[in-house]
């Protein structure tokens, strides 16, 4: 297949690496200095599975030189997606599918508002990766996944196609009864552990030890269970009980992106996790206390890192 990764970072770099490297033509979408580096030196991925490398490997900052795909896998943070979604169309032909691995929920209603519904399938991912240096994505922990699926849950031959794409580079991948059901089991878990990982400062390992702490990341998850299933995605009774575990089973050190954006003071997903559930409650009438607290508590430094508020 030809695939585009548009957004090169700790996401994009990993999965399109491997995908690079089982023989898939991929095409980088980068820029700066880290599109330099990719030109110059290829991709440089540091793994708990294993350390690889992509040299050469193909990386634009143009969409509309690169042309027409097979799939955009779309790789930027939730609040950028509109603006990636405009610079994406050079990209976007009659048969391209674009699949979404961004946090939150929202991004495939986003992307077909302006692609079209019809290009678009659910997707998410799973992974603890972060871009180290220009050209140098390391892999830190959580083993890689990807789930996608037709929005609709019909099945289709193209996702079936992109399924066995990932399986070919080894990455484990699944097509879901219900991709919305998956997407937010997704969100109930990330959204949880970024609010609370950046409120406490403290990885995973710190605040699901502490009795306090661990009853506020519950109590986060329990709030978007009620919301999603006032909004008719049915998430099985035991959607948190098996959160827990694999949150139980986690390395102690990992960090949501989120919770580091914060750290160094990056604008942040607050508003696609956080702010999202808040915002989703309110229009439910279902309360959502702690994460109003948690996105509260956040907003100020949010407002900072995107130059709004001085302090």
């Amino acid at each position: 297949m030809r695939i585009a990764i548009f957004g090169t970072g700790g996401v994009g770099g990993y999965f399109g690496g491997r995908l690079a490297q089982a023989g898939e033509e991929v095409i980088f979408i980068a820029r700066g200095e880290h599109l330099r580096a990719i030109q110059a030196n290829g991709l440089k991925v540091d793994s708990i599975l294993g350390d690889f490398a992509v040299v050469p490997a193909r990386a634009s900052e143009d969409p509309q030189g690169v042309g027409a795909v097979d799939a955009v896998i779309l790789g930027v943070k939730a609040w950028q997606v509109l603006q990636a979604a405009q610079a994406m169309r050079p990209m976007v032909a009659d048969q391209t599918i674009v699949l979404p691995l961004e946090n939150g929920v929202e991004a495939p209603e986003q992307l077909a508002a302006i692609l079209g519904a019809e290009h678009v399938l659910g997707g998410l991912c799973q992974i603890s990766a972060f871009l180290a240096g220009p050209g140098y994505i390391r892999h830190v922990g959580i083993e890689p996944f990807v789930a996608l699926g037709e929005m609709d849950r019909h099945p289709s031959l193209r996702a079936r196609r992109l399924f066995q794409a990932f399986e070919r580079a080894g990455v484990k991948c699944t097509i879901p009864d219900d991709i919305q059901v998956a997407l937010w089991d997704k969100f109930l878990f990330i959204a949880a552990i970024s609010g609370v990982g950046a409120v406490t400062r403290a990885p995973v390992g710190a605040f699901r030890q502490l009795p306090e702490t661990r009853q506020m990341l519950i109590a986060a998850m329990e709030e978007i269970f009620v919301v999603a299933r006032r909004r008719g995605v049915m998430l099985p009774d035991d959607t948190i009980q098996k959160r827990m575990a694999f949150i139980d089973n986690m390395g102690a050190g990992v960090i949501a992106s989120m919770h580091r954006d914060i750290l160094e003071g990056r604008p942040s997903e607050l508003e696609s996790q956080n702010g999202a559930v808040v915002r989703m409650g309110k229009d439910l009438g279902v309360p959502t206390p702690v994460h109003n607290f948690l996105y509260t508590c956040l907003l100020p430094q949010e407002k900072r890192a995107r130059g709004e508020l001085a302090y």
